[in-house]
């Protein structure tokens, strides 16, 4: 049995941390990778999706296990993971704390944020009793964002590669703190999939442009201020 057949729409994130070598109109993907598209997003939309929507779930569904009723503190809420992740955590009952500019945040309370912080202005670090981080950003926010942290609770770091993670002081706080690389996973991809098909998630997207400006595309990225997903247009 096979999962899909010709003329099939799927998407997914096929053998990522491998590299891909470049961007190109046709790709081989094992099909476990995949997942059908949700008839209610065109393509563009869910080109925007299984890399960060992915990394999100993984992160607060497998890895933090968060529950309904939970507090959630998501850095850069308005990023490109973590417009995803207040909308996966509000899906999944908790409520959703998030680190963003003022500018950000009308957007970010429709996406269901229940409580936001400018943290150019505001410190988040006064916060107490949160359940679960996700930490986008790393370097002080790690270990700022450990203290607000109930006993017991856990922070789940994006940042895999980060000499400067504090372990030492999680475990001084009874708290738990981990790195997660986001894999491939059928599994996680349709439960992604059903967010979408039933209106609960969506991919903002900041920014779309076709393929041969795929500089341009890397070049908004690098300034840190998009506001959703970057995505880069294939027509046939």
């Amino acid at each position: 049995m096979t999962l899909f057949s010709p003329g099939d729409e799927v998407f997914g994130m096929p053998r990522f941390p491998h590299p891909a070598g470049a961007y190109a109109e046709f790709v081989t993907a094992p099909a476990r990778h995949l997942v059908r598209k949700p008839a209610n997003i065109d393509h563009t939309a869910a080109a925007a999706l299984p890399l960060a929507a992915l990394t999100a779930w993984q992160a607060l569904v497998d890895t933090a296990d968060i529950q309904r009723g939970q507090r959630v503190l998501v850095h850069a809420a308005a990023g490109g993971v973590g417009h995803l992740a207040v909308q996966i955590a509000k899906a999944r009952g908790a409520r959703v704390v998030g680190t963003a500019s003022a500018a950000k945040h009308d957007l970010l309370r429709r996406l269901g944020a229940d409580e936001l912080i400018d943290y150019r202005t505001a410190d988040f670090g006064a916060l107490r009793d949160i359940d679960a981080v996700l930490d986008t950003i790393g370097g002080d926010y790690t270990p700022r964002s450990l203290r607000t942290l109930r006993k017991g609770g856990i922070l789940v770091s994006l940042l895999p590669m980060d000499p400067g993670f504090p372990a030492g002081l999680a475990e001084e706080l009874d708290v738990r703190a981990t790195r997660i690389l986001v894999e491939p996973d059928h599994a996680g991809m349709q439960a992604v999939a059903d967010l979408v098909a039933r209106g609960q998630l969506r991919a903002l997207i900041d920014t779309t442009l076709p393929l041969g400006e795929a500089a341009q595309a890397h070049k908004r990225g690098e300034t840190n201020s998009a506001t959703g997903k970057i995505v880069l247009s294939v027509v046939a």
